[in-house]
């Protein structure tokens, strides 16, 4: 297996695309002054390990798991923060309430734009600076409130917490407070404190998870005081209203400087910056997102974050806590829903039951109700260890963000279904009635971007799987690299087989053998022993496949996503049991209540991890791969007689974009 897993079909590569490569240092691709650079599959592939933080210097409870071991002292007791972090978090969120209840949230939906005046009233309550530190005037809020505050305006509307949620997690603030020099930090982080909204610029047209073929270039100029930016982003989140942008473009190589993709920031009012145009979505009626071209835009060599070729880095690495923000909109969206759910099934009766009765709404309501309870203990648990800082949690992230975003998904779309004929039709519609305007089909419009967000379903899958099996990658060695000889590849035999005489024999026993362990956890105790025996098993058969596959593991995705989806569920269980032990503590009357909703979600995951089990080896993945391949050669083009497509001649696939002013008008607007 390479080092890299990523979502394509096994190639053959050409001798002059070898060659090409082998002539090329990772991140050294020299772009053409055209939309589209083309790349090796290698360069793609070392450009995006060179990105990765190899070393874990910290515990990883995530990364154990998928190893075998259910190491239950990294989140047992749950960790909790104490005195002024508390305390603060707590004044800050009840004046948030306060502020978010006097909105109108339909106000957004119905004209498609958050008001400038309740954009300035979030940045008057220091929203802008909830995780600057106090000394840069910000607010200085732990992860957990953080996120709590994003339950709180995201339920006023999903754009307003995608408006903060993209300036505080991946917008200026983050990169500058990880990477920025003391001057950087004084000047940008002072004024995002003060109101001014950022957004993170990568993607292009023609560039999305696989930056290798980024097109924006950022060359040093002659006298080496400043960057001459040219380039194209698609889908700016901000960036119709930002003040400062973070832009990723490639240097070229140039003496005295490696180059490479490297992050800049950009002051939108540089002459040069267009907002070329405002994007309109299914979903998050109010977002400002756009497509910004830069053209010709000088940028002083002192607002270059990090050094050159270290952008992508920033950007992963930011990314890597930023992604915490979807888990608490998620979990805010599953409450909601849990609620409008209760409440209608409650009042309406058919056949002569509340509709909540009939088991075939019922089950529905017990999966929400319980999954809810897992959603807000999986972001409150990642939210805490991020916070106590003694822990890497780049994978307790990741699974937060990719178990919460298909999870509340489901949940709002059972809504739906448990409101029938309301649950498709608009608010506005049914207050026109009459009725209670309940947003659902709007919920569900919001939500659905969340699978695709900092890192869709399948990249995120492909993200955790490779860092799942980095033990697996080192001890093979040669022996999960296609381009080795047989002669390292028999060393690399010899060592993994060292290697693996150690680390097999641990997975055989465990604790969660022994009948009476974790019984401090009471009836949950049974959860737990599962979480332990399911962990040993997923790391055996993560082995096998690795011994069955080899170099060709990387491109067995599904299989490798059923890997993640498992340790998904098994984080989730874990989550949720020590929240409900630590709410047992806590609140002994309320604890009771966790402790049936913890144990109805763990009978539930487990039904999921036994059927992913199941799938590992016995799926449709061959034919699957076969019938992909025949509908791409065009075998079966007869399927789609007998309709009209409409899209036809509208415009191709990917626009293309040259170097150059901006031939439109910018709609860049300012709120303040």
């Amino acid at each position: 297996m390479s080092t890299d897993i990523r979502p394509q079909s096994e190639p053959a590569q050409t001798e002059s695309a070898q060659a090409e490569s082998a002539q090329t240092e990772p991140g050294q691709a020299e772009p053409s002054q055209t939309s589209r650079v083309e790349v090796s599959e290698r360069e793609a592939r070392e450009l995006a390990e060179a990105a990765r933080d190899i070393e874990y210097t910290r515990p990883s409870f995530a990364k154990e798991l998928y190893l075998g071991k259910f190491d239950l002292s990294l989140i047992h007791p749950h960790p909790r923060g104490e005195g002024d972090t508390v305390s603060e978090g707590e004044a800050f969120i009840s004046k948030l309430e306060g502020f978010c209840r006097s909105l109108d949230g339909p106000k957004i939906e119905r004209e498609s734009m958050i008001p400038d005046e309740y954009i300035k009233g979030l940045g008057d309550l220091g929203a802008f600076g909830m995780k600057i530190p106090k000394k840069y005037g910000g607010l200085g809020l732990s992860m957990v409130y953080y996120g709590r505050a994003m339950m709180l305006i995201g339920s006023v509307h999903p754009s307003m917490a995608t408006l903060i949620s993209a300036h505080n997690s991946i917008g200026v603030p983050e990169p500058v407070k990880q990477f920025g020099t003391e001057d950087q930090k004084q000047e940008y982080l002072t004024r995002c404190a003060g109101g001014a909204v950022t957004a993170f610029l990568l993607t292009e047209p023609d560039v999305g998870s696989d930056p290798a073929r980024m097109g924006s270039t950022a060359r040093l100029s002659d006298d080496g005081t400043e960057y001459i930016l040219d380039g194209v982003k698609l889908w700016t989140t901000n960036g119709v209203i930002a003040e400062l942008v973070v832009v990723m473009a490639t240097v070229p190589k140039h003496e005295g400087g490696r180059g490479g993709i490297s992050a800049f920031v950009v002051e939108t009012s540089s002459e040069g910056v267009t907002v070329e145009n405002r994007n309109v979505f299914m979903g998050l009626k109010g977002i400002e997102n756009g497509v910004t071209r830069f053209s010709g835009v000088r940028i002083p060599v002192e607002n270059r974050l990090g050094k050159e070729g270290e952008g992508l880095k920033i950007a992963l690495t930011t990314l890597n806590t930023g992604r915490l923000s979807i888990p608490a909109i998620c979990a805010a969206a599953a409450k909601w829903s849990l609620k409008i759910a209760r409440e209608w099934s409650a009042e309406r009766v058919q056949w002569g039951r509340q509709v909540g009765k009939h088991e075939a709404v019922g089950s529905k309501i017990a999966f929400m109700a319980a999954t809810t309870f897992a959603l807000e203990a999986v972001f409150e648990l990642s939210a805490e260890l991020s916070d106590a800082g003694s822990k890497d949690i780049r994978i307790e992230a990741a699974l937060a963000k990719l178990w919460a975003s298909e999870m509340s998904y489901t949940i709002v779309d059972e809504l739906i279904q448990i409101r029938g004929g309301r649950g498709y039709e608009t608010a506005d519609s049914m207050a026109a009635r009459g009725e209670r305007a309940v947003p659902a089909e709007q919920m569900l419009r919001d939500m659905r971007i969340n699978r695709i967000f900092e890192g869709s379903t399948e990249i995120m899958h492909l993200l955790i799987a490779r860092e799942a099996v980095d033990t697996h990658l080192k001890a093979a060695g040669a022996l999960a690299d296609n381009d080795a000889t047989a002669g390292a590849k028999a060393k690399a035999a010899v060592k993994a087989s060292g290697f693996y005489a150690s680390w097999l024999p641990k997975l055989v026993l465990g604790k969660g053998m022994i009948p009476g362990a974790y019984n401090e956890f009471g009836p949950l105790a049974k959860h737990m022993r599962f979480i332990e025996r399911r962990s040993r098993k997923l790391a055996r058969q993560t082995f096998y496949g690795m011994g069955r596959w080899q170099a060709k593991m990387e491109y067995k995705q599904a299989f490798l996503g059923r890997v993640v989806d498992i340790g998904a569920e098994l984080f989730a269980m874990a989550a949720s049991c020590t929240r409900a032990e630590m709410i047992r503590k806590e609140d002994p009357e309320r604890g009771e209540a966790a402790y049936e909703l913890a144990a109805a979600f763990c009978i539930q995951s487990r039904l999921r991890i036994e059927e992913a089990f199941d799938r590992l080896w016995d799926n449709s993945d061959n034919v699957d791969r076969v019938l992909t391949d025949r509908v791409l050669e065009g075998g079966y083009t007869w399927l789609e007689d007998g309709v009209i497509d409409a899209s036809e001649g509208t415009g191709p696939w990917i626009a293309t974009w040259e170097p150059g002013e901006s031939k439109v008008d910018n709609v860049h607007r300012s709120y303040r």
